[in-house]
């Protein structure tokens, strides 16, 4: 596969998405110019499966590798997390000189990605993205950063990676649920940008089921660059979300954080909780932006055979959960900015969505869909 590149004038780069391709990270990365020490990121999960591949492909380039590892989940995406890492690094020697290098999920990708963006008021770092969500998402596009108590991502710099480099091989030690989840931006992308794709990830759900074996994984790539190519176009529009046309990538998310921050911790997936933020979407742009029933329904097609969530759990507090969205930092000086659909493939920012349409988009998620 050809890589796909951002172009952001001096803060380019390029994503790499091959199968078998982590053994090649130290060479791509000397590629980049990138000297120093690079400071390993990873965590509890990721290092037995895929740490000390990373670390010899690096060493093996000539570059000198310290190892930090997080606790994995969601719950240790904290500025407590960064300190520890941050102090970490000045005991292993680190400077302005060094990089990070930030190997596993969404959750390692922000926190690494946070942490270089602020050590010695900002290092180099590369991406090697372990999830799908992960490589078709979170990974490009340079928005790291940390949650807090009231909020997801409410901590957090713009800070561009200098390589991404995704192995879809890495996605075989993925248990089926978490593969789905982070299929759900996959659908996000194809309703945003390009509908055809809704069929393609159709036809992609039998695999899913026995998890994706190598034979399956040859078959990523091309998928995975597709969707890192709608990111980045949208990226290279709207680098730092000022003329709105960055904010299309929050559709499902707007109610999806407030339902994923509303539950105890690893009840929803994030994937999850934005399947359900979509319906909500969906039923919010049949009523105020004209979307069609057949467009609603080819979207929510593609999120059943995926398995995704489409009915709100009983134990989803409504109230809570819209709480908790306006605290969202998608919300500008009080006012919604909601992601609609006037048809798939047509985003727009909606201005007009109020908090008794939001109440009925949550209510409507109690009903069968």
């Amino acid at each position: 596969m050809p890589d796909v590149s951002l172009n952001l004038g001096e803060r380019s780069y390029v994503v790499h998405v091959a199968n078998a391709s982590l053994s090649n990270l130290g060479f791509r990365v000397s590629r980049r110019r990138l000297t120093g020490k690079a400071a390993l990121i990873t965590d509890s999960n990721v290092y037995p499966l895929y740490g000390e591949q990373v670390k010899m492909s690096l060493e093996d380039s000539g570059y000198s590798v310290s190892t930090h590892i997080m606790e994995a989940g969601e719950a240790n995406k904290t500025m407590r997390t960064v300190e520890m890492l941050a102090e970490e690094m000045v005991r292993a020697g680190h400077d302005r000189s060094s990089f990070v290098v930030a190997l596993g999920g969404g959750v390692v990708g922000d926190v690494a990605g946070f942490t270089a963006a602020t050590y010695y008021r900002g290092i180099p770092f590369v991406q090697v993205p372990t999830t799908v969500m992960a490589q078709v998402d979170s990974s490009v596009g340079g928005k790291t950063g940390v949650n807090l108590p009231c909020g997801k991502n409410l901590v957090g710099s713009f800070h561009q990676p200098q390589l991404v480099l995704a192995d879809p091989t890495t996605l075989t030690s993925l248990p089926p649920r978490v593969m789905r989840e982070g299929m759900a931006e996959m659908v996000k992308h194809a309703a945003l940008s390009r509908p055809a794709m809704l069929r393609a990830l159709q036809n992609a759900a039998d695999e899913i089921d026995l998890g994706f074996t190598l034979r399956t994984v040859e078959k990523l790539p091309e998928l995975i660059a597709d969707n890192v190519t709608i990111k980045a176009g949208i990226v290279e529009a709207d680098e730092r979300e000022t003329s709105g046309v960055r904010a299309y990538l929050n559709l499902g998310h707007t109610l999806g954080h407030g339902i994923e921050a509303a539950v105890p911790y690893g009840s929803l997936l994030h994937g999850e909780a934005v399947s359900l933020g979509m319906r909500a979407a969906l039923y919010l742009s049949r009523k105020l932006g004209g979307l069609s029933r057949e467009d609603e329904r080819e979207v929510l097609d593609t999120l059943r055979a995926l398995e995704l969530p489409l009915v709100l759990p009983q134990e989803v507090d409504i109230d809570r959960a819209l709480a908790l969205t306006t605290a969202d930092k998608k919300f500008a000086g009080g006012r919604i900015r909601f992601v609609l659909l006037h048809r798939c493939g047509a985003p727009y920012l909606a201005d007009n969505v109020t908090q008794q349409d939001l109440l009925a988009a949550m209510k409507e998620l109690t009903k069968p869909c």
